[in-house]
């Protein structure tokens, strides 16, 4: 059999995208590998949210071409809708697929034309839309239900390389979440790129989607991956609350607790606004005596963009003492081409992005052990991984704690009660 190596950067979203490929070149009768010297194709599904992350793609690109000479490599994502020429000038590169080819993708690997082509996309033009979702793995799956945005935040380069928001109906959908469910899959996480946007393109709502999900027989769970803070309705949140599959688990970007800033960065909404979300996803989810123990946040935020003074920092340092979120993603800010950001004279220094990156890091540490104290003596449901390492087993609960346990294979896929 011919060999096929996926290398996935950046998100889920593309996680989901690469799985869905690797299904379609085992239709072709490929093997999927590790990357290694043998790979006849090798597929690399970039992210371009930094400078760091196209500098790791590139040089990625050129150990794979050291690795195995005659592979063809294709490189499709983010960094190739957005540098596709920057990408074809890299010695070993074959193929280049934008936003609006990844469904053809197989099929021009599988010309096997060795030398540069490249099929990026008018990111205007763009509006296919490349129906995803993982598999592989015995416990959870990524499903795409939306992809695209309409926002244009000042820093983000995600529409110029994902293009509008677009989503499938929900009747599809509901398909593909049978067809993971036919695989024992209990578990389904739902990605995007702004996933609460969902619906711009046929009509519907997510909130529609998230009804019409829950009552797909076999999916026990489901987590919605990331989503902004104005989109996540009282109406959602008072559903959930009813004893639906929705964890109390939420991916929500605040990006900054500081208004300046917020309104330089085109957010959609105000510091007390977001504050006064997670406040009320507490006052539904969470009772009196779980206040601060059950809603697990993953908060993400920016360090560093233009203009940022101290003072911002530290408005946005206090709004997150406050909230106690269980986790902060912390990106500093780079600076990305074609944004207007990027344009603006009052850059902030490196070592500055370095030093509130790492005290909110260190804050990030703080409530992630807080949290985590918090929930010990809870009894939980966890779903055990397949992955053992060093005679253990883990798992994530409803609230996204892992949970380590000696490895006992008949728990392997199940949802299981334990005390934290």
């Amino acid at each position: 059999m011919n060999k096929v190596a996926f290398i996935t950067l950046g998100c889920k979203l593309n996680f989901s995208e690469s799985s869905t490929l690797a299904r379609q070149f085992a239709a072709e009768g490929y093997e999927e590998v590790a990357p290694g010297p043998d790979v006849d194709v090798f597929v690399v599904n970039t992210c371009s949210v930094t400078e760091h992350a196209d500098k790791k793609c590139r040089n990625l690109i050129r150990k794979l071409h050291k690795t195995a000479p005659d592979a063809l490599i294709a490189v499709t994502g983010c960094y190739a809708q957005l540098k596709p020429q920057e990408i074809l000038a890299i010695e070993g590169v074959d193929l280049v697929v934008g936003a609006d080819r990844k469904g053809e993708l197989v099929k021009l690997a599988l010309a096997g034309k060795k030398g540069s082509q490249g099929y990026s996309c008018d990111i205007d033009a763009v509006e296919s839309f490349f129906p995803a979702y993982s598999s592989g793995e015995r416990t959870r799956s990524f499903l795409k239900v939306q992809d695209g945005c309409d926002y244009h935040c000042a820093y983000c380069t995600v529409p110029l390389a994902r293009g509008k928001s677009r989503n499938l109906p929900v009747a599809a959908l509901v398909e593909q979440a049978r067809a993971i469910a036919a695989q024992g899959i209990v578990e389904v996480v739902l990605t995007g790129v702004n996933t609460g946007d969902f619906g711009k393109s046929t009509g519907e709502s997510f909130f529609s989607l998230l009804q019409a999900l829950d009552a797909v027989p076999g999916i026990e769970r489901y987590r919605i991956s990331s989503i902004e803070p104005n989109l996540l309705t009282e109406e959602i949140l008072r559903w959930i609350a009813t004893g639906t599959k929705f964890l109390p688990h939420f991916h929500i970007p605040i990006q900054s607790g500081c208004d300046r800033t917020l309104k330089a960065m085109h957010r959609r909404y105000t510091a007390e606004q977001f504050e006064a979300k997670i406040a009320l996803i507490r006052d539904i989810l969470e009772s009196p005596e779980e206040r601060y123990t059950r809603v697990f946040f993953g908060i993400d935020v920016i360090v560093g963009f233009p203009g940022e003074t101290d003072e911002d920092f530290e408005e946005t340092y206090r709004l997150l003492e406050r909230v106690r979120p269980a986790y902060l993603h912390i990106f500093p800010y780079s600076r990305r081409a074609g944004t207007p950001a990027a344009e603006r004279p009052d850059q902030v220094q490196e070592s500055m992005k370095t030093a509130r990156a790492a005290r909110l890091q260190a804050l990030s540490d703080h409530l992630h052990a807080t949290f985590t104290a918090s929930n010990a003596g809870r009894p939980v449901k966890v779903l055990f991984e397949s992955t053992m390492k060093g005679g253990k087993m883990f798992g994530y609960t409803e609230n996204y704690l892992r949970i380590e346990r000696p490895y006992d294979k008949d728990q392997i896929g199940k949802i299981v009660d334990v005390t934290v």
